[in-house]
């Protein structure tokens, strides 16, 4: 029975050529669209999962309470001295690794120099995940101060093979490091990615801060991994107990222990508690995902009920000669499955020939393991699933034939179940496709809103490159060759970029503060002269630091939100203290964003010290041509820094990765909005072919008696367009409460403007109609003689 119906199914498939090619494109669209987005959504869900203990795996949070008490910050950062406190008095602790945020630092094998993302961690890193050693010993990999860990491409870049054990490598063109460990590259989906990694004991080295135990800089990271029985809710309260002893509780709210696997996803933090975050993205794609093979399911329901008419006879002849209604659905089923599987073959190759592109668009790596049972279990069961929710209705409605009718032909366009399922089939199509036009303007504008915030500084021909090597002692020497030669007007050395989000601290004192006031956190960048004239910021009053004050050594510059938050009445020459020192405020600047631009940022103190460096600002020269001055920039560094690359970014190009994730999501809309539109279009081109067939001859009289082609176009095309009028009516309000509950995510954020919602309605009709249009006016022209000749 199963061989015959499989043969009855692939003549059917070969008679209907053109319905059957629809229906094979729009599913393999469809599953092409969702596997794609489905990859994507797993890569997501699977962030931190690498490691075989992940789910004991956490980080620690620290809060920040505002002058209230209430938490108003909740992020990554802990301080130097939490790591050995808790590694002591806390027994469920298993394992614990402070690391640093990380950054790129040259690494050397000869002439082989290259800047590298680097890390630094304690040795319990190396127990908390799990990473496959191609050479070396996990356990005392980062024993020895002076020793360093390679990813296997970092090896293969410095000795062309993986074989680098106990080979030396040189760190900033300064320290020799021992080889002690070569690891597999880690997956794109980790949030602790690093090319070589360093012990904590050397980076205590190289770098006062890290060597110094304190409870107020929060620049660090710390790990844990918590025994198998240990209950993070009884843990996170000890943790409390324990830091009341170090911190004044009264006014900062202690550390917490959150999973690492989860910080991605729910990173999003309100009082304290994790309110959501990047999940909300990924739910939003697992709905575009299944939105989009619905609608090439429903696609295929109705072009199958569309051709009821065409294959009744047949169902009545088996009916009468026997054919049980269990064999008719089982027959129509198998149909159904068998166009499902040829459209997840053509699926496949759709994600295959198309996934470079979507990995090079959201600048990630993924790719489909086929050496994976479980992947094909999940393939067969999307075929199964497509197959069946596509043929079920078909199968049902037309095995229910009365055979008497169906010879007769009375079964056509008959009945509630026949013409009332397809309508609300087509406007719960359009629904979606209207959703996803009005979310796609949304993203679109508050894209462009915040792209047309004022940013507070004008970063255009800003430029900015690592102050690395001789650039640290040089810099004077660069100034000095950079301005002469015309190249830049300006340009300042500072600890941080203009944008940064790392440099959080706390205990800062002035006049009249409270204890509530000394926890709150600022921000902190040290710089030396023009700071201000560079970066193109604004100065409300006092002036920028001078080579004329030698007092300037001890000066700070603050934001307008900080000198808000101290509730100072006269700023300028007031004293205050940062870590101990005591400064004097010179001047007050207007807050520009160095964080996120969706947020209003921490208030800001800019302090002079020539020896934190990191970053060199310059401003260049808009007289002259763009191209010649990025090549004398490039010329005189690579002078004085001839051991390092020059690595020079557009500040406003910085900016714009600061709204990364929403321009993905904008994009990733834009591209499976598209595709939903056209596979909703395909369906409903198919429909009005199989209407405008059935009503060949009813046209043909109307021609006769002289209905004109705009009457007949009018007639074909207004049954379906009420339809679209009808989702339009139902999404919209649906629509509008979604997204503007999205919008209230950001602080600054757009509005849904009236024109909004009118032009994706009316883009919805003016799509249908465009759609319609051609087939309607084809069968409005057709020759009415032949048109009586039907059947």
């Amino acid at each position: 029975m199963f061989k015959l119906n499989l043969k009855i199914a692939l003549r059917n498939i070969l008679k209907n050529r053109v319905s059957s090619f629809i229906n094979v494109t729009g599913l393999a669209i469809g599953l092409a669209a969702s596997l794609m987005l489905l990859l994507y959504v797993s890569y997501e869900l699977n962030f931190d999962k690498h490691s075989k203990d992940s789910d004991h795996v956490y980080i620690a949070m620290s809060n920040v309470k505002d002058e209230s008490g209430k938490i108003a910050v909740t992020f990554d950062g802990t301080p130097t001295a939490f790591s050995p406190v808790v590694k002591q008095g806390i027994p469920e602790v298993r394992y614990i690794s402070k690391m640093n945020y990380g950054a790129k630092r040259l690494i050397a094998y000869g002439e082989n120099t290259f800047k590298k993302q680097a890390k630094f961690a304690e040795p319990d890193l190396l127990k908390i995940y799990d990473y496959e050693f191609i050479a070396g010993n996990p356990k005392t990999a980062l024993a020895q101060p002076k020793s360093v860990i390679l990813t296997e491409s970092t090896a293969k870049t410095l000795f062309g093979t993986n074989q680098a054990l106990n080979k030396s490598v040189k760190f900033e063109n300064q320290e020799d490091l021992t080889v002690t460990g070569v690891i597999k590259d880690l997956p794109e989906n980790s949030s602790n990615k690093f090319d070589f990694l360093m012990p904590w004991s050397f980076y205590e080295m190289v770098n006062e801060n890290a060597r110094d135990l304190n409870w107020s800089n929060y620049s660090y990271i710390t790990l844990l991994m918590l025994r198998p029985d240990a209950d993070v809710n009884l843990v996170n309260q000890k943790l409390s107990n324990l830091v009341k002893r170090y911190q004044d509780i009264k006014f900062s709210q202690p550390q917490f222990l959150f999973p690492l696997s989860k910080l991605h996803l729910h990173g999003k933090f309100e009082a304290g508690k994790s309110v959501g975050g990047a999940i909300e993205q990924v739910w939003l794609f697992i709905g575009l995902a299944f939105g989009i093979l619905m609608i090439a399911c429903v696609n295929f329901m109705n072009m199958a009920t569309a051709k009821s008419e065409r294959r009744s006879k047949e169902v009545g002849i088996k009916k009468t000669i026997g054919a049980t209604r269990g064999s008719l659905i089982a027959q129509f089923l198998i149909e159904s499955v068998l166009l499902s599987l040829f459209s997840i073959v053509i699926a496949l190759a759709l994600v295959e020939a198309f996934l470079p592109s979507f990995n090079s668009l959201l600048n990630i790596k993924m790719e489909i393991t086929y050496f994976n049972i479980y992947y094909w279990v999940a393939l067969l069961g999307i075929v199964l699933l497509t197959g069946l929710a596509a043929g079920s209705y078909p199968a049902f409605y037309l095995s229910s034939f009365n055979p008497v009718q169906a010879l007769r032909k009375k079964v056509s366009a008959s009945g509630l179940f026949s013409i009332s399922i397809r309508q609300l089939l087509i406007i719960g199509q359009f629904c979606f496709t209207v959703l996803l036009i009005i979310s796609t303007l949304v993203i679109y504008k508050q894209i462009q809103y915040i792209k047309n915030k004022p940013l507070g500084s004008d970063v255009n021909t800003l430029v900015e490159m690592p102050q690395d090597g001789m650039l640290v002692q040089k810099y004077d020497l660069l100034k000095t060759r950079l301005l002469a030669s015309g190249a830049v007007t300006s340009l300042c050395q500072s600890s941080e970029s203009l944008i940064h989000h790392n440099s959080f601290f706390k205990n800062a004192e002035w006049p009249g503060s409270t204890p509530a006031q000394r926890n709150i956190m600022f921000n902190r960048v040290a710089t030396t002269y023009d700071f201000i004239k560079t970066n193109g910021l604004k100065l409300l009053s006092g002036r920028d630091f001078s080579l004329q004050h030698a007092s300037d050594s001890v000066a700070v510059l603050v934001s307008s939100s900080a000198v808000k938050t101290m509730e100072l009445k006269t700023p300028i020459g007031t004293s205050i203290k940062i870590g101990g020192q005591d400064k004097t405020i010179i001047g007050v600047f207007e807050d520009y964003v160095w964080d996120s631009p969706y947020k209003s940022s921490t208030p800001l103190f800019i302090y002079f010290n020539k020896e934190n460096t990191g970053t060199i600002t310059m401003r260049l020269n808009p007289e002259n041509n763009l191209h010649q001055n990025i090549e004398t920039i490039t010329k005189i560094s690579k002078e004085l820094n001839p051991s390092y690359p020059v690595e020079l970014r557009f500040t406003n190009e910085v900016y714009e990765m600061t709204m990364e994730k929403e321009q993905r999501l904008g994009t990733l809309s834009n591209i499976f909005g598209g595709l939903a539109i056209f596979v909703s279009c395909l369906g409903l081109y198919a429909l009005v072919a199989f209407s405008a067939a059935q009503r060949t001859k009813e046209f043909g009289i109307r021609k006769v008696l002289g209905a004109s082609v705009t009457n007949l176009m009018q007639l074909l095309s207004w049954s379906f367009l009420k339809l679209i009028c009808i989702a339009i009516f139902i999404t919209v309000p649906f629509a509008y409460y979604m997204m503007n509950k999205w919008l209230q995510n950001f602080e600054y954020h757009t509005n849904i403007s009236w024109w909004l919602i009118a032009a994706a309605s009316a883009g919805t009709l003016a799509i249908a109609l465009m759609t319609l249009s051609y087939q309607a006016y084809k069968s409005a022209v057709s020759n009415p003689s032949e048109a009586l000749k039907y059947e």
